[in-house]
């Protein structure tokens, strides 16, 4: 009995694109859909322990990165409650950060910087409070976050900054959700409940 080659091959064909496709597929909707904003720059800053953290220290963990001050007497009280709930909210899992860089490095040192994380409750290891170079952390907020921060002498407390929240992924990418639009969110209100509702939702995807 003659066999049919062309049918054959075409089977094999098939079976062989379907066996590579296949994980494609799979990853493609696994992916979270999630807008990209840009990337975290290189960063080498000192936390309250101490200690020297870079962007290594997050590398393969998500995490939530914020700009603050400790005599802050407005919006960082507020923000820190919030992240602390979002701590607790997946407490344990060692695949999730935080990052809060201090906009007043010069009040901010670490022993400072450690006795507010007593205050507020901040007991996540991977929650690094850090300090280092003004105008690097200026830098990273204003360029690498486009996160405003800045002095300002007429203001309570002397300096400015953004009230949102950033969301980092395990490459080093700032994350979103889109709106009902299809416009990224780009940051998470951190002063607001819905804004961390949000924020827990779209960490759950990226975790």
């Amino acid at each position: 009995m003659k066999k049919n080659y062309s049918y054959i091959g075409i089977t094999f064909v098939i079976l062989i694109f379907g066996i590579w496709a296949v994980p494609k597929i799979v990853d493609h909707f696994s992916e979270p859909d999630m807008a990209v904003i840009g990337e975290v720059p290189p960063f080498n800053f000192t936390n309250q322990n101490g200690n020297a953290i870079s962007n290594s220290d997050y590398s393969g963990k998500v995490y939530v990165a914020e700009f603050f001050f400790t005599t802050c007497p407005s919006i960082c009280p507020i923000m820190n409650r919030n992240m602390v709930i979002i701590q607790d909210e997946f407490y344990g899992n060692p695949n999730l950060g935080f990052a809060s860089f201090s906009i007043d490095p010069a009040y901010d040192t670490p022993q400072v910087l450690k006795q507010y994380a007593e205050n507020y409750k901040i007991t996540s290891p991977n929650w690094h409070l850090l300090t280092g170079d003004k105008e690097e952390i200026f830098k990273l907020a204003n360029e690498g976050f486009n996160l405003y921060v800045g002095e300002a002498s007429e203001v309570e407390g002397g300096f400015e900054h953004s009230g949102f929240f950033a969301l980092i992924d395990q490459d080093g990418k700032i994350r979103s959700r889109y709106d009902e639009n299809g416009n990224p969110v780009i940051y998470y209100d951190g002063l607001e409940a819905e804004g961390i509702a949000m924020l827990i939702e779209d960490i759950k995807k990226l975790l």
